[in-house]
């Protein structure tokens, strides 16, 4: 059975090129230039694997990572990214990511990436996707509150930052997306100065 890719890229060139080398492969591919419909099609639909650009204007690759980690634990997800943010690709990787692609790169990469993502996923073993640290949680929220040179860590390392902190990977993606509905509805509202920060991360460019 032919397995179903979907592909999140702004750049119609990349699509056009991902599209170009996969026109003779049994794939079922659907690409899209829009980061939040891509979103939907991943939440919606049932895909083998899942390739997204790391930075876009309208959501970016690793709140994509998050959502889709988070009800589809099981869909590998893949990033590509550009020389500028391969950091955060190899961040993502920490927190879920099976793989990631530097743009521009040789068919035979994607071809390689594709086939080895996919055959791994059937036996890797899922993350747990619930909240389990609280106080640890709430710890890096204070810290982050007050201490400024941890923020900068947080927005030049990302995933990074936080390994000295026992976390699952879907508490630090809650953390460094600034998902504020999803930690509330776990621990409980958050405190004024959590919710500001975490805002701050919602509107911030880092990716």
């Amino acid at each position: 059975m032919s397995k179903k890719l979907l592909v999140i890229d702004d750049e119609q060139i990349v699509l056009d090129s991902i599209q170009k080398i996969l026109s003779n492969e049994s794939y079922i591919l659907k690409v899209t230039t829009k980061s939040r419909e891509g979103l939907e099609f991943a939440l919606s639909e049932k895909f083998d694997l899942v390739l997204t650009d790391i930075k876009m204007p309208e959501i970016g690759g690793m709140r994509i990572l998050r959502d889709i980690k988070r009800a589809k634990p099981e869909t590998p997800v893949v990033i590509l990214t550009g020389y500028a943010t391969v950091q955060s690709a190899v961040g993502a990787m920490k927190l879920g990511a099976s793989d990631y692609l530097e743009k521009p790169f040789l068919p035979e990469a994607l071809l390689k990436t594709i086939k080895n993502v996919i055959n791994k996923a059937a036996s890797q073993e899922k993350e747990p996707q619930e909240l389990i640290n609280h106080d640890e949680v709430l710890r890096v929220l204070d810290k982050a509150d007050k201490d400024n040179d941890f923020v900068a860590n947080l927005f030049y390392y990302g995933s990074a930052a936080l390994d000295e902190y026992n976390l699952t990977s879907a508490e630090k993606l809650a953390i460094l997306t600034g998902d504020i509905k999803w930690l509330e509805d776990n621990i409980g509202e958050l405190k004024p100065n959590h919710k500001r920060w975490l805002e701050q991360r919602l509107s911030a460019e880092i990716w």
